[in-house]
C-alpha cells in the first residue's frame, strides 16, 4: 500500500462509503419530520468534500487504528462543522447566500429556523461524544479535545476575532492566530483524534507531551493554514460556479485575508511553504515506519484543489 499513489477522489469515495450510512442515521424517522432537522439535513447532506472526517479516517491508517474506533468522532466533527457553516451564512455574521451551489440555509428556510438547525447539529453532535464516552472512558479525552477545539478555545474564538477585525488593519501574527482557530482548530481535532483515542490506557501527562502528538499538531496546523490560504487564493481567482459560493465577499466587507493582507504573490509563496512543512513532517514519519500515503494524498489535495 505504501507504494500506491491515492488520489484525493478515491480517498474521499473510500470515506463516504464508511461515513455515510452513521450520518443517514444521526437522526430518527420520527425527528426527520421536524421542519428544523429537515433543515439541518439539507445543509449535512448538501454535497462538501468531507475534508475533516478524511483527515481524521488518513490519520488513523497512519497510527494503525481501526477506523471503526473514530466514526463517531468524524461523525460528530462533520456535524459540527456544518453548523458552523449554517451560523457562519447568517445575516449578522457573513451573509451569504449561496453555500456548496446551493441557497444557504437561512435562504431556504428563513433566518430562526437556520439558526435552530446549526444548534441542534451542535447539539446532537456533542449526544453522540457524550454517548461514546458513557459506553467506553476511552473515547473521554478525545470527545472533550473536539468540544474544546469547537468552542472559545478554538473555533468559535477565531470566529471571534475574524468579526472583530473588520474594517481593520491587522498584522501578519493576528492573522494567523485568527485562522489557526477560526479553520486550524478542527482540523486539529481530526488530525489527533485517532491519537488519543489509540493512547486512552495511559497517563494524559504522558499522552500530551509524546512526540508523535506534537508532530501532530504541527501538521494540523500546517494543513489548517494551507486550507485557509488556497480558500484565500482561490476567493480571488475562481468564480461562484466553481466554488459554489460566493466569491470576493471577505475583500468586500473589509475582512482581513491572506491576499488582501499580504499579495497574491505572497499568498502563493506561504501556501507553498506550508505545504512544504507538511511534507517534511509526513517524511519524519515515513522514516519511524509510518505509512503516509492517505495524508500525503491530502496535502498535495489540499495544494491543488479548486474549489
Amino acid at each position: 500500500m505504501n507504494d500506491v499513489e491515492y488520489s484525493f477522489n478515491e480517498l474521499s469515495a473510500e470515506v463516504s462509503y464508511w461515513l455515510m450510512p452513521r450520518l443517514q442515521t444521526v437522526f430518527s424517522a420520527e425527528e426527520k419530520k421536524d421542519k428544523t432537522v429537515e433543515a439541518a439535513e439539507y445543509s449535512f447532506f448538501a454535497g462538501g468534500k468531507r475534508i475533516r472526517p478524511c483527515i481524521m479516517y488518513a490519520s488513523a491508517q497512519m497510527l494503525g487504528l481501526d477506523c471503526n474506533e473514530i466514526l463517531e468522532f468524524a461523525a460528530a466533527l462533520e456535524m459540527i462543522h456544518t453548523y458552523s457553516l449554517i451560523h457562519d451564512d447568517l445575516p449578522c455574521m457573513d451573509n451569504d447566500d449561496l453555500r456548496r451551489g446551493k441557497m444557504t440555509c437561512h435562504i431556504k428556510y428563513g433566518e430562526g429556523i437556520a439558526l435552530l438547525a446549526g444548534d441542534c447539529l451542535l447539539n446532537r453532535a456533542y449526544e453522540i461524544l457524550l454517548k461514546a464516552s458513557s459506553i467506553d472512558h476511552k473515547y473521554a479525552y478525545a470527545s472533550y479535545k473536539i468540544a474544546k477545539l469547537a468552542g472559545i478555545c478554538g473555533m468559535i474564538g477565531g470566529q471571534s476575532l475574524d468579526l472583530c477585525s473588520i474594517d481593520k488593519k491587522i498584522d501578519l501574527n493576528d492573522l494567523y492566530k485568527l485562522h489557526s482557530l477560526k479553520t486550524g482548530a478542527l482540523m486539529e481535532a481530526a488530525v489527533c483524534t485517532p491519537f488519543f483515542v489509540l493512547n486512552s490506557d495511559k497517563d494524559i501527562h504522558h499522552v500530551t507531551t509524546d512526540s508523535v502528538l506534537v508532530l501532530l499538531k504541527h501538521l494540523s496546523m500546517h494543513i489548517g493554514l494551507s486550507f485557509q490560504i488556497r480558500d484565500d487564493i482561490l476567493d480571488l481567482v475562481s468564480d461562484s460556479a466553481t466554488l459554489g459560493k460566493s466569491i470576493g465577499k471577505d475583500s468586500r466587507d473589509n475582512k482581513p485575508t491572506f491576499v488582501t493582507e499580504l499579495s497574491y504573490d505572497e499568498a502563493c509563496s506561504k501556501l507553498a511553504r506550508h505545504i512544504g512543512d507538511c511534507e517534511e513532517i509526513l517524511e519524519t514519519f515515513s522514516t519511524k515506519g509510518y505509512d503516509i500515503t492517505m495524508l500525503k494524498t491530502i496535502v498535495h489535495f489540499l495544494e491543488r484543489r479548486n474549489s
